[in-house]
């Protein structure tokens, strides 16, 4: 009798432990995406007097929210918004050799938390994700596996392409002195970054993961793992298609 009252109070233990329904946030690192450094390279017609240059990321971080259900039968849904980012400088040169003076390019992107500041990289996506439980009586853990859609978001990369063609909108009024071509140079690439956007894409993705969460107490703490299929980057971007989600928040 003993024995029954105990496992049928772990089983009441356990089933408690799974909530209907959670909202959460987390830290979100993908390690493989980065950006390749480039040198110095002057524009056409001004070679030795005016030249760009980036700089490089080996991954991206972020943060980002998450809603579930695990009411429904056979099956869970969650949706998940993440952002994700990184810094690189990029610079205009004016001159050469060790005489030649670096214009920092300092962009402002419209729609994305950030004000005027050196370039970033911003990644942002949207899952819908259907999963399918593990059960594991007598633990309060869930772990699952499953997928879905994503939707990304992705700004540019301030390459030379961007600036040649930022030049190329200066027009017949080009000043001859090249300081003055720089700075006005600059302004104009600002202007039309605010205009450039987001690249929008779908994909999919597929994740593994496991929620946590203790009876009565309506905390809940997750880790996914996911990877994605899909989606369109600007060319410089070499995607990891690998992200982690590690969080917590209120579940009932």
């Amino acid at each position: 009798m003993k024995f029954k009252l105990i496992f049928a109070a772990a089983a009441l233990f356990a089933t408690q432990a799974f909530a209907i329904a959670g909202i959460g946030a987390h830290y979100t690192p993908d390690v493989g995406t980065s950006l390749k450094e480039a040198n110095r390279s002057d524009f056409e017609g001004y070679e030795d007097k005016l030249g760009f240059s980036h700089g490089s990321f080996t991954y991206i971080q972020g943060f980002g929210f998450k809603a579930w259900i695990d009411m429904l039968p056979f099956i869970d849904i969650e949706g998940t918004f993440n952002i994700q980012f990184a810094s690189y400088n990029a610079a205009l040169w004016v001159g050469k050799g060790d005489d030649a003076k670096k214009i920092p390019l300092e962009i402002e992107l419209g729609g994305t938390p950030f004000a005027k500041a050196t370039p970033k990289y911003i990644a942002m996506n949207g899952d819908v994700s259907v999963t399918y439980p593990i059960s594991i009586p007598l633990f309060p853990i869930r772990p699952y596996v499953g997928g879905g859609l994503t939707m990304h978001l992705n700004t540019f990369i301030l390459n030379k392409q961007f600036v040649v063609k930022a030049l190329e909108k200066l027009g017949e009024d080009i000043p001859t002195d090249e300081s003055e071509l720089a700075k006005e140079l600059a302004e104009k690439v600002v202007k039309l970054a605010k205009d450039e956007g987001l690249n929008k894409s779908v994909g999919f993705h597929l994740l593994a993961g496991v929620r946590f969460k203790l009876p009565i107490i309506p905390i809940a703490a997750y880790a996914n793992a996911k990877c994605y299929f899909g989606g369109e980057y600007d060319n410089d971007i070499d995607p990891g298609h690998f992200a982690f989600e590690i969080g917590g928040g209120f579940a009932l």
